[in-house]
């Protein structure tokens, strides 16, 4: 077994003070259970650097139906390996049991040779599939901090000891400022392509650079990122455009080629209006500790599609493929109908929110819109209009104060009558 280095309570800076009081609750039952319990993945990195951790990941011995039998806020999710999430109100904690990586010889279920070859793929034997379809199989600690995407990710913090695990040369990339996958770039990249998205995010996100190792790969393997699952890719999008990097992000994915196996609009149309417009969602990101939640999908999806030529129109003219511009697929991304129909509705909402002399009784029922929140949003990341903004924000408060009845100046709502039922005679018997 292979050795990690420890670093001891008195060498490091994390804090229990610095890790969520409900992570630290689940992590204390598990090991008074037992079990051994590590918090893992971004939330120790992040703590190291001193950042705020989106989330508060954690990795166990116990097996999930052990967790669930701890916590009775507990629900096991997943298909492709399972989870438990421990629910503390809105706040979820997922806990993970240390998986290993499962060698292809091994998968039961592994698909076709992967078309990513050349010219000479007749003669050239075949080049296994590496794409990871199984991951429910339970391992050590050492092979759950070896199947992880990338070294600095691959930190653990151990509860019982309050140390710092290293399996992988985490904390010296990590000093280094420096994004490495773990074990041959390759190989990881094949099993999940999704990896090298994420790469190019985390040194994005965190001005670090990605190894020469990685970035070869990545640029070799590129096309490998089409055979990603739809949904998932979509999920990383939307994480990227709610880090506060996401400008950054999307020129470091345009410049190595990412967009084109996925998002082929995006690559074409990598324009300055692009960038405007996520450099927007950027500074309104950044006003916050943690992403807020009025950056809906809608809004976010919205700051993608409109550079590209998106309208509200839903008699648009239609494009050179034939494909409505209102649309604005990205690709094979599954974007809801319900954001892009929202959108629109955000769009058409724009120019009367620009009209701050509207009477009273027109802004009581632009405000009884059901988009209203989030075309003000909109208005207030790429509207360029801070007196409408702030105009329309006083009026909210005013018309939801703390006793509930709505400022002078503002109409009262009408009281609809109610229907009477009617009554129908009894039937006339013969």
């Amino acid at each position: 077994m292979l050795e990690p280095l420890v670093i001891h309570r008195a060498e490091h800076s994390i804090s229990r003070r610095s890790i969520d009081h409900d992570a630290l609750k689940v992590l204390y039952r598990l090991k008074e259970a037992g079990f051994t319990a590590y918090l893992v993945g971004g939330s120790v990195r992040d703590l190291l650097l001193g950042r705020r951790p989106k989330d508060f990941d954690i990795g166990t011995s116990a097996h999930p139906y052990q967790v669930k039998r701890l916590f009775r806020n507990c629900f096991i999710i997943g298909r492709r390996f399972r989870l438990a999430h421990v629910k503390f109100g809105q706040k979820v904690i997922e806990v993970a049991t240390f998986r290993r990586q499962v060698p292809v010889s091994e998968a039961e279920d592994a698909g076709p040779p992967s078309p990513a070859a050349g010219a000479g793929a007749r003669e050239a034997p075949p080049t296994p599939d590496l794409l990871i379809r199984r991951d429910n199989t339970f391992g050590t600690p050492q092979e759950d901090a070896f199947r992880r995407d990338f070294t600095i990710n691959a930190l653990a913090y151990d509860i019982a000891t309050f140390s710092i695990i290293d399996y992988v040369g985490g904390l010296g990339d990590l000093h280094a400022k420096l994004i490495r996958s773990i074990g041959d770039p390759d190989e990881r990249f094949r099993e999940d392509p999704v990896r090298m998205l994420r790469a190019i995010a985390l040194a994005a996100r965190l001005a670090f650079r990605v190894d020469p190792a990685s970035d070869d790969a990545i640029r070799r393997l590129r096309s490998e990122l089409a055979r990603s699952s739809p949904a998932r890719l979509l999920e990383e999008y939307y994480k990227i455009l709610r880090s506060g990097a996401a400008e950054r992000t999307f020129r470091a994915l345009a410049e190595i080629g990412l967009l084109e196996p996925v998002t082929p609009e995006l690559q074409r149309v990598a324009s300055d209006a692009l960038w405007a417009s996520l450099a927007a969602v950027d500074r309104y990101r950044q006003r916050f500790e943690t992403a807020s939640p009025a950056l809906t999908n809608a809004i976010l999806v919205g700051s993608l599609v409109v550079p590209l030529g998106f309208t509200p129109d839903p008699y648009a003219r239609r494009d050179g493929s034939g494909r409505a511009i209102s649309r604005a697929w990205l690709g094979p991304l599954p974007i809801a109908r319900k954001d892009l129909e929202r959108l629109r509705q955000i769009l058409l909402l724009q120019r009367r929110l620009r009209d701050v002399s509207v009477s009273p009784r027109a802004a009581r029922g632009l405000m009884a819109r059901s988009a209203f929140p989030d075309a003000l949003v909109w208005l207030d990341i790429h509207g360029a209009a801070p007196e409408a903004v702030e105009h329309w924000r006083a009026l909210e408060g005013a018309a939801s104060p703390a006793d509930g009845r709505p400022a002078a100046g503002l109409p009262l709502p009408r009281r609809r009558r109610r229907r009477r039922r009617r009554r129908f005679p009894p039937p006339r018997q013969t």
